[in-house]
């Protein structure tokens, strides 16, 4: 279940990676505005796919 929520979320993520700078950042002259979103976004996103991927070590036997 948390594998599933944990991949729901980073499909989300990848969703908001494309409308939040083109529909609400756009307002913004700064280059930082749409860096920092990312920045963060892509933190969440390593930490999800660590989530998401850490019962899989005993699989593969």
């Amino acid at each position: 279940m948390v594998r599933k929520l944990s991949l729901a979320g980073i499909w989300i993520l990848a969703l908001l990676c494309y409308v939040v700078p083109y529909l609400f950042l756009d307002q913004v002259n700064a280059w930082y505005g749409s860096f920092l979103f990312w920045a963060v976004t892509g933190a969440l996103v390593i930490l999800l796919n660590l989530v998401a991927t850490r019962d899989l070590r005993g699989r593969d036997e």
